[in-house]
């Protein structure tokens, strides 16, 4: 029995409400003519003629922008009050206080009223053309009876559903299901180890989970189901795990699992919107930081709904009628902002492609585009380099005259991926949006695009920032840098909707993360640097934290794992720079005494639990013992000298004059010299 996909029965009435109509009116790029036809709002901005000025007066009006771009773009239950309250130095952000509405219903009521049988979900399975289409009308009513299940099975305003599932209809229709009936989604990446899983389950405190019983990606089976149990033995707050079909195998159930389409089935297609306050919690997503416990990132309902449809719209140039193409997990904020929030609030046809670029040939993503007629395909750097490998012949072999724009997301995007992309991929004709956001962004902050036509694109750079969105770099001493061609802390100075609010249960690890280290700022943990002509380029990440194929990882995180074994005394994991997923992990080990492994079963050991306490792709690429690490007198250990060492830079490690024991560096550099002689002969 596969995912079921709901048959049509009835259409609801919408809920009363004002505005998300005007949007429809934004048809085309602005080309020179009318601003009003690039974005109607701004016939109420009077000193706005092109997107330029658009952006000043957002930024310098900022209520102004986006009260207008709201009431306009959003279907309230009731209108809002106040635009924002509160600012980045008191921590305490607030946007659309008063006003009233449910998220469901801006992503699916609205366009089945207008538009019932207009496809919502294009579901690129596995199996490549094997797609199945899902109309606004067929989404809602799968959204309606999963909405009633969880209320059947407890699920009440404000509880936490954590859900662990593939890219599927499913498991969009549980989010916005979530979002319905008030719960707040807590999505997991489908590949996180049950250790992973079971931490986020326990912070969150969630009473329900929702998984399938087996995952398909690239042709390979994942015990998702097996990956839960597992799990959820360490939960004593999961009361119910709904178990949904994506494979024909049969499994265990235990008194905890119902089968989730047995359960849909007994239900309503209809069930009623909860009114949500602008600022109550929408959803949880968890991030890694530079401590080995991930954070739950708290996004709320209404200005993070409104930056993402808003990015969406202006960043890809989107039209009504495109097929929107983001080939990301919905396990990630990237999934969650550019799959389904934002597409679906514009009441656009969205890609869910639940495979790998290579499978089964490493032409999977161009035959995508030409079966599914793709306009706009938003991909990973990671993915780009892995595909390069292969060369131009798999992307010629199909038709990608659909595509009008290109996205990079998840990291910098380096040169040669830039112009092989552009020149092979995008015939020369496509402009590349290199994005740059976070989870904690909410959305898309600084992008080539918007810009006026014929504004240059440089490869490899974010450049402009988007609307509202007001980047500042800082030195080392907390000074703003004013003038261009300098690099310094990437800092945003001014609050905007998208921002994520608060960490789950921990404001004050939030306050310390993002607000502290530049009082009156938001700090990001990224570098940056502002060019001649203003343009923003990303330098890497300043904390300890790596980007492992776009995905965050916590140095912290990987030790905790490795000290977990019986070995290893102490650990210290880098980042090093990865030829296809951006930065690796390289880490060094210092052995117990009675440490008796050989050296191969001792890597692979500490690879497979890196892989089981976190997931695969966190597992090291490099393991270095070392007779001890570099450390201050002070027992802190000196992880810029690591740095350098790792980046073969071993004659810029700077000053050692804290160092307390110079022997123990110029044994890590011969010790790195030799490992990677060894890499290079196999």
């Amino acid at each position: 029995m596969a995912l079921i996909k709901l048959g049509v029965r009835c259409l609801r009435a919408l809920p009363r409400g004002s505005g998300g109509a005007l949007y429809a009116g934004a048809t085309r790029a602005w080309s020179g003519g009318s601003i009003t036809a690039y974005m109607p709002e701004a016939a109420s901005f009077p000193e706005v003629v092109d997107p330029l000025s658009l952006y000043r007066m957002s930024v310098e009006k900022a209520g102004t922008f986006w009260g207008a771009l709201a009431r306009s773009r959003l279907m309230w239950l009731h209108p809002f009050q106040t635009v924002l309250e509160g600012d980045l130095s008191g921590g305490q952000v607030k946007w659309f206080l008063g006003g009233q509405l449910n998220v469901s219903v801006n992503c699916l009521d609205r366009h089945v009223h207008s538009s019932p049988d207009k496809v919502a979900l294009i579901w690129e399975k596995d199996e490549p053309g094997n797609e199945e289409h899902i109309s606004y009308r067929e989404l809602l009513e799968m959204t309606c009876r999963l909405g009633n299940t969880l209320k059947r099975h407890g699920i009440r305003k404000g509880d936490r559903v954590t859900i662990y599932m593939p890219s599927c209809p499913l498991a969009v229709a549980t989010m916005l299901a979530c979002a319905r009936i008030g719960a707040i989604h807590n999505v997991v990446f489908a590949g996180f180890s049950a250790e992973a899983l079971a931490d986020r389950i326990r912070d969150a405190d969630s009473p329900l989970v929702v998984t399938v019983n087996q995952g398909l990606r690239g042709g390979k089976i994942t015990e998702l189901k097996k990956t839960v149990d597992e799990a959820v033995k360490n939960c004593p707050s999961v009361k119910r795990v709904l178990v949904a079909m994506r494979t024909d195998l049969k499994v265990p159930m235990s008194k905890l699992d119902v089968s989730l389409e047995e359960e849909m089935m007994k239900e309503d297609i209809t069930c009623a919107p909860v009114a949500m306050e602008s600022e109550d919690v929408l959803f949880l997503l968890y991030t890694s930081g530079s401590t080995g416990k991930p954070k739950g990132v708290v996004h709320t309902q209404a200005g993070y709904l409104l930056h993402t449809a808003l990015t969406h719209k202006y960043v890809f140039d989107y039209h009504d009628g495109d097929v929107f193409g983001c080939v990301a997990d919905i396990g990630w904020i990237t999934g969650h902002s550019y799959i389904v929030y934002g597409p679906l609030c514009n009441g656009a046809t969205t890609v869910l492609f639940e495979s790998i670029p290579v499978y089964p040939n490493p032409g999977r993503y161009w035959e995508t585009v030409e079966r599914l007629g793709i306009n706009q395909f938003y991909a990973a750097p990671t993915a780009i380099r892995w595909l390069l490998k292969y060369g131009d012949e798999w992307v010629k072999k199909h038709d990608r005259s659909s595509i009008k724009t290109l996205g990079s997301v998840g990291e910098p995007i380096n040169t040669e991926a830039w112009e092989w992309y552009f020149r092979v991929v995008g015939e020369s004709r496509c402009p590349i949006v290199d994005t740059w956001w976070q989870t904690e962004t909410g959305g898309i902050c600084i992008a080539p695009r918007p810009s006026n036509q014929g504004d240059e694109i440089l490869p490899g750079m974010a450049m402009r920032p988007f609307f509202g969105i007001s980047p500042a770099l800082l030195d080392e001493k907390g000074n703003l840098l004013t003038q261009n061609k300098v690099s310094g802390a990437l800092c945003i100075s001014q609050p905007w909707p998208g921002m994520a609010r608060t960490i789950y249960k921990d404001h004050q690890r939030y306050m310390e993360t993002y607000l502290a280290p530049y009082p009156g700022y938001f700090f990001t943990g990224d570098g940056a640097s502002r060019s001649d002509e203003g343009y923003y380029q990303i330098t890497g990440r300043l904390d300890d934290v790596i980007n492992v194929s776009g995905h965050r990882l916590g140095t912290a995180e990987i030790e905790d794992a490795l000290n977990l074994h019986s070995s290893v005394a102490e650990s210290a994991a880098i980042g090093y720079p990865h030829e296809v997923k951006g930065e690796g992990a390289y880490v060094f080990i210092v052995l117990k005494k009675s440490s008796s492994l050989p050296h191969e079963q001792l890597v692979q050991e500490l690879k497979e639990l890196v892989s089981q306490k976190i997931a695969k792709y966190a597992a090291p690429d490099f393991i270095q013992v070392a007779r001890r690490l570099p450390k201050t007198r002070s027992g802190k250990i000196m992880r810029r000298v690591l740095r350098k060492i790792v980046e073969n830079k071993a004659d810029e490690l700077g000053d050692l004059t804290t160092l307390d024991d110079h022997e123990a560096v110029e044994e890590i550099v011969a010790g790195h010299e030799s490992l990677l002689e060894k890499h290079a002969r196999r």
